[in-house]
Formats: structure tokens, sequence, C-alpha cells
């Protein structure tokens, strides 16, 4: 099958790239390289020993979208590219809007220009805001807190709209909880500019000198230790999970959201002294107060992506801490 995969320079797309490549699929990448490096691409291709053309542009380039998709004519499309930082999101909302729902309203009509029907989009839990009950299923209100959120949301509504008025069309909505961990290769994995935004990659910069010490962002939560719990899941798991849902969403026709998750939570505490002894050393951190819109607990219901799309998680905690801290030495040394 040919997919074209919108950010598939990032963090969870390049992670997909492989498994996309060594299932003997053929990929476009299509990315404007704001937030990803075009050198991880080399990475991928040395790591399955496959070439593929990739595309320098933004979603909102109306007319290299669509020659992108009149050359490659792709049967699918895999929806990675977007901004996705919650507190950035508050502070730049119409960014956003612009960036995540009418870019996303572009390649939906390129698609329907061009006669591609099956799409997988990366959504996420923040759909679901605060918890009304845990673990959160498909089924769970919709009530996102942010503007990153509330793009999400819309974008699952219009999606779903695009669905319904196309009876050729497909789409799964993969709402995925936290993403961690890196190739076992060390070669790709996350890569923030600047400050991480997320738990894990901060951790890892705390352990490699980076960063004098973590913030804990509130102890004081109704939760095992006081600590946020988070439903964390490996990328190499959630790549695996757009595999299957490619492969699902070709099959039939519709729209249906999945979570992807571990169905498990680990606190903030629990991920530092995990990682503590993943590299044999106590790890500075300083106790802060609660960043606005963070919940306590996030856990994710996952029978529905057992069940359509035959996938679970493998990996444990263990190996998230061993694979992050790989790609960071990797990354320290590289540089």
């Amino acid at each position: 099958m040919k997919i074209l995969v919108t950010g598939g320079a990032g963090f969870i797309g390049s992670h997909t790239l492989v498994q996309l490549l060594r299932a003997g699929h053929e990929v476009i990448v299509y990315d404007s390289f704001a937030n990803s490096k075009p050198q991880v691409l080399d990475q991928v291709k040395l790591l399955t020993s496959k070439d593929f053309p990739s595309i320098k542009g933004d979603l909102l380039e109306r007319d290299l979208l669509n020659k992108t998709f009149a050359e490659h004519r792709p049967d699918a499309v895999i929806h990675f590219a977007g901004l996705k930082a919650v507190g950035e999101s508050v502070e730049k909302p119409l960014d956003y809007y612009q960036n995540n729902v009418t870019g996303t309203l572009e390649l939906l009509t390129a698609m329907e220009t061009h006669g591609c029907h099956n799409i997988v989009f990366s959504s996420s839990a923040t759909v679901y805001g605060t918890p009304k009950y845990l673990p959160y299923d498909e089924e769970h209100p919709l009530s996102p807190e942010s503007p990153y959120g509330r793009t999400k949301f819309f974008v699952e509504k219009i999606i779903e709209d695009w669905t319904i008025s196309n009876p050729q069309a497909s789409a799964i909505l993969l709402r995925y909880f936290n993403p961690v961990g890196a190739d076992d290769s060390a070669l790709i994995g996350e890569d923030p500019s600047g400050i991480p935004n997320n738990l894990v990659p901060y951790i890892a910069q705390v352990a490699s000198g980076v960063l004098p010490h973590l913030q804990v962002l509130g102890d004081d939560y109704e939760t095992r230790d006081g600590t946020g719990e988070r439903d964390y899941v490996h990328v190499v798991d959630l790549a695996a999970a757009h595999l299957a849902a490619i492969n699902y969403a070709t099959s039939q026709t519709g729209c249906d959201a999945i979570n992807i998750g571990t169905g498990t939570s680990i606190t903030v505490m629990e991920f530092l002294k995990a990682f503590e002894k993943t590299v044999g050393k106590p790890l500075p951190y300083k106790i802060k107060p609660r960043r606005s819109g963070d919940v306590a607990k996030m856990e994710a219901k996952v029978d529905k992506a057992k069940a359509l799309l035959q996938w679970e998680s493998e990996r444990n905690l263990e190996n998230m801490c061993e694979t992050t801290w790989r790609w960071q030495r990797y990354k320290m040394s590289s540089n």
C-alpha cells in the first residue's frame, strides 16, 4: 500500500515509518520540519534499508499538497502533522486552530479531490478532559480543556462528518495517551526543542546533566504518592498500533475512535525512581505547584484496540526507561 505520512519526521511519525516500511508499505513523507529535523528521515532509511520520497511542505500550502497527491497517488494517509503543546496552545490559540484544524481541512479536501478515502488520525486522550470515571473508554464524554485538546476534538468531528458524507471513506481516530521511549537502535527518539514539555525527556535531560533538576508539578493529588498518574505507552508499541489501524481502515468504511494505551498508570515519582534505577544514580528534583489544566490521573480502557485492531502494548516501564536513556546518550554523543 502507498501511504502519505504527514509529520512523518516527528517523534511518533518516524517510529511509525519504520513499522510501515518493515511491513512492506511504500511511504511518502510530507512535513514542514517546524518541530522536527530532516536528518531523522535519513536515520529511518538507515534503520530499514528502504528509500522513500519526502516533501517539505505545510498543509496550508494548497498547491503543493495537491501536487503531492497528484504525483504520488497515495492509497491512504496517516495524519500526524500539527502543533502539540498544551501550554503553548493557551498562549497562541489561533496558531493551533490554523495549523491543526485548517490544515486538516486542506488535507481532507486534497484527499477528496484525488480519490484517497482512508485516513488514520493522530488524536489524543486530551479530548476527554477531566475524567467522569476511569479508565476512560471511547464512550466517555468529550470535554477538552485546552485549545490543543479542542483542536483534536474539532478535527475528530470534521473527519467523522467527512466519512458520513462519503460512503467510500474510512477513518480511524487513535486517541493515545502518553508516548515515551525510543527505538531499540537509539537512532531515533523524542528530540524536543528547548526545555521539554513532557516528563520523560525532561528526566532524561536531568540524568545527562543538561537540566539541573526535575520539576515535579504537584505532590498533593489524590494518587498513590501525591504526584500525577498517567498511562504511558511505548512509542514502538504506538507505532505498531498505527500499522494495525491503517490495515483495519482499508478493510472497512466509516469512522471509529480507539484508545491506545497500556490500561495501567504510573506516577511521576514512580517513573523517576525507575529512571534512577536505569541510570544507576539518584536524580535531583524539586516540588513545584500544580500546572493549570492537569488532572490527577489518566488511564485508558484498551479493550476496543484489542478487539478491532488485534493490538495491545507489549513494552514495560523498564524498557521505556532503558530505550529513552540509550537515545539520550546517543544524542549527547552525536552533538
